[in-house]
């Protein structure tokens, strides 16, 4: 007994003199999780703002708010070809530059035939330098350009090491992919400074919030445009031009729902239609996103993982499969 009575004095006795610890480290826990409690609120209130209320609330229409013309760069892709579709579904003709047309003179036909608005295709190698800026600007000459739209090229997502790569095929990707969207936006951008409206969306890809293996140039272009984007909007906005940085996580591969990609199609793989239109209605609402309130939901589980476990996570995949 007088064990177990020393025993309670001695506890009583810490307790008293670590009282003062033990209160400013439960001040500590209540602050550290009304902070979190206060980020997840205003995650939700975001998810909520830029993915449903512009869905919900009607708007403007995009040709008065931007203007009638949308140039489309990588339109090859199927989610820049859905992109172009929704703008044209609005009412906004469109100007494809491409390297090759016969890949978008059947969309461009289409898009007329369907929705009642002008196409153009013109014909642009960026890897000429100087001189692939001529016919874009010839094409540009008179028209009320609202939208330009720069799209990641879909080929980058198959893992591939960098010392796998041809040399060519390297500097190729950089300038359709790099070269090619800063070209196009230098281009573009005096039209839209000249009449205080316009919108440009760069279509890169979520890789650019971590590291992948065996992406190391995806990873790396897609965080060039969207930290150029944002770079863009800081200098631009104030003269009325919005420039939106779009991040989606998987996407689709084809639009039109093949036996061999349907399977992959889901909640969180939407076709690229579906991911085209939920991107569209952000347009004017947040310029860093990645347009899908599902992929958003994925981004803010990324961004809760540190990026150490992150990169151990994936080596551990990488070493097991």
């Amino acid at each position: 007994m007088a064990a177990v009575d020393s025993f309670h004095l001695l506890y009583r006795e810490i307790s008293r003199s670590c009282s003062s610890y033990f209160e400013t480290l439960a001040l500590v826990g209540a602050v550290y999780t009304a902070r979190k409690a206060v980020i997840l609120l205003s995650d939700c209130c975001a998810l909520v703002r830029v993915h449903f209320l512009p869905r919900m609330i009607p708007s403007r229409k995009l040709t008065q708010k931007y203007g009638d013309w949308a140039v489309i760069y990588g339109a090859s892709e199927p989610v820049a070809s859905a992109y172009a579709e929704e703008l044209a579904r609005h009412g906004i003709n469109i100007i494809f530059i491409t390297q090759d047309g016969a890949s978008v003179r059947d969309t461009a036909a289409s898009l007329s035939h369907t929705y009642g608005v002008e196409t153009f295709v013109c014909i642009a190698d960026i890897s000429l330098g100087r001189a692939a800026s001529k016919p874009i600007q010839d094409t540009l000459r008179g028209k009320d350009v609202g939208f330009l739209v720069n799209c990641l090229e879909e080929a980058l997502a198959s893992p591939q090491s960098l010392i796998e790569v041809p040399e060519q095929d390297l500097l190729d990707q950089v300038n359709k992919n790099i070269a090619a969207a800063t070209l196009m936006t230098r281009l573009v951008l005096p039209g839209m400074v000249e009449r205080s409206r316009g919108a440009v969306v760069n279509i890169s890809s979520g890789a650019c919030c971590r590291p992948l293996h065996g992406r190391v140039a995806l990873s790396a272009f897609t965080g060039y445009l969207d930290h150029f984007s944002r770079a863009l909007h800081l200098e631009y906005s104030n003269k009325g031009i919005f420039v939106q940085s779009l991040i989606p996580f998987q996407i689709a591969s084809s639009r039109r729902q093949p036996s061999s990609s349907s399977s992959r199609e889901g909640w969180f793989v939407p076709r690229p239609e579906v991911y085209a239109r939920h991107a569209i209605s952000t347009l004017g609402v947040s310029n860093r996103t990645t347009g899908y309130w599902p992929h958003t939901l994925q981004y803010g589980l990324m961004r809760c993982i540190p990026e150490w476990i992150w990169i151990l996570g994936s080596r551990m995949l990488i070493s097991a499969s």
